[in-house]
């Protein structure tokens, strides 16, 4: 049953299998069939527009990259060749296709048990972030059952997560009721909240760097494709420091400035595309929301609220985020260089960046300056975890039927593995130890504890946070 399962979600891909459960999620919510149709058809034409625009622009960020990393002549033993190998690999294990089968029942059990008030099926294709996790595990313990509940155990967590940052994402990117959770990508919320304080202390609540903020004070050069011109190029000499001589180095960063302004362009519009698949089911939670606690009464506080989890293109293509995303890269790839005992290079990745900072700048409100601080920080141990586990990475990946680029020793994912805290998870389960697994499981239930019965003051705590920000 498995594999007619991963043949079937390998036919015909997100872009059909995501719509198909948004109409079905959205007749579930009584919204008419004609909205639920085409909101189903925004999803599959928002998808493929992510995955034109992304499969484009990969390959040129990528060359720019390694231009950047040969001018130096430093070399680093382990390779980020990107996500999909990863995505591949938990499709092609048994442990992986379980937990795509059986997680997508546990998802809708702990909706309907209220031990979540995330609704994760509608971003069932993300699932495959989880799975790596556990093919990993497998590969080391060759324990079937306990890496199934590695699984199934970041799972809960990732939800908890994932509903602390809800009422904030939801209010930042301007659809009510909606939240993202893919495990990847939702960890950063940790960092986020924690070193919010330290940098107020710093004073980086006070600057103004929001998009709006250049705009108005930089005038056309404050404009998101004109940033895009100016990042660049910026990017572009980088990458071509030992040959500016050249008129072919001038043609190559012109492009590239042009290729990332137009990404800068067109990103938006095909996020405002995918989001629309979205906001009628998201009307409607807040409908039925209003007609439980009455039209005057603010239910945005409701202990009964409940989100729907949508996926993080949705926040992929705002400005603060694509702005923060694209500062990174070179940044990034200078602290690979320079970290100590590090051995990881990210490469491919580097273009999932606004992906992963999504819940940093819900967090901070748009506040780049600490968006890009706390992406230095969080990123810089995520290399430390990308390096510790490039072996079992590499290996996992190869077993299970994806080709290593000829020449290239180490593999991993920057976006998938380089990430702190589902790396310790992770550790302490392939430990075998009681005493480590226990103390995972401990800190979750306290967290949800934590959440269920505070989570208005959270949520508060968070907004009055944000507020701070200029």
């Amino acid at each position: 049953m498995l594999q007619e399962v991963n043949a079937i979600f390998q036919t015909f891909g997100a872009s059909v299998v995501v719509p198909i459960i948004i109409f079905i999620i959205a007749l579930l919510l009584r919204v008419q069939p004609k909205t639920a149709m085409m909101s189903a058809f925004y999803a599959g034409v928002g998808l493929t527009g992510f995955t034109w625009i992304i499969t484009e622009f990969t390959p040129v960020v990528t060359k720019i990259v390694r231009q950047m990393v040969d001018n130096t002549g430093i070399k680093l033993p382990v390779v980020d060749i990107g996500w999909q190998a990863g995505s591949l690999a938990a499709f092609g294990s048994t442990v992986g296709l379980s937990f795509f089968v059986f997680g997508l029942l546990a998802e809708l059990i702990l909706f309907a048990l209220g031990v979540t008030k995330v609704f994760l099926p509608s971003n069932i294709w993300n699932n495959f972030g989880y799975m790596i996790w556990g093919t990993l595990a497998f590969y080391v313990t060759h324990n079937y059952w306990l890496s199934l509940g590695l699984e199934f155990f970041m799972l809960l967590y990732s939800l908890v997560l994932a509903e602390i940052q809800a009422d904030r994402w939801a209010d930042y990117y301007g659809i009510e009721n909606t939240t993202v959770d893919s495990l990847h990508n939702i960890e950063q919320v940790v960092p986020a909240i924690i070193l919010d304080p330290l940098w107020n202390l710093l004073g980086f609540n006070k600057v103004k760097m929001t998009p709006k903020d250049f705009q108005k004070k930089l005038g056309v050069f404050g404009e998101p494709i004109t940033m895009g011109i100016i990042l660049g190029l910026i990017i572009g000499i980088l990458g071509n420091l030992s040959s500016l001589g050249k008129i072919s180095a001038w043609g190559q960063i012109t492009k590239f400035a042009i290729q990332l302004a137009a990404v800068m362009a067109i990103f938006p519009l095909v996020t405002n595309v995918f989001a629309k698949a979205f906001i009628p089911i998201a009307n409607e939670i807040d409908e039925q929301q209003k007609k439980r606690h009455g039209e005057n009464k603010n239910s945005r506080y409701d202990k009964k609220r409940w989100f729907l989890a949508v996926d993080d293109g949705v926040g992929y293509g705002e400005s603060a985020t694509l702005i923060s995303g694209i500062i990174l890269i070179p940044i990034m790839v200078l602290i690979a260089f320079i970290l100590p005992s590090n051995k990881t290079l990210p490469v491919v990745d580097l273009i999932a960046i606004p992906y992963m900072i999504e819940s940093i700048v819900a967090v901070t409100r748009g506040n780049i300056l600490k968006v890009i601080a706390t992406g230095i920080v969080w990123f810089s141990l995520g290399l430390y975890a990308a390096s510790w586990l490039s072996p079992v990475y590499t290996a996992a990946v190869a077993h299970y039927g994806v080709a290593i680029p000829t020449g290239v020793v180490l593999v991993t994912s920057f976006n998938l593995v380089a990430r702190p805290l589902n790396a310790l998870v992770f550790a302490a389960f392939i430990s075998e130890s009681p005493v480590w697994i226990s103390l995972a499981i401990i800190i979750y239930l306290v967290m949800l504890f934590g959440l269920r019965k505070y989570r208005s003051q959270i949520w508060h705590y968070l907004n009055k946070m944000a507020m701070k920000n200029a």
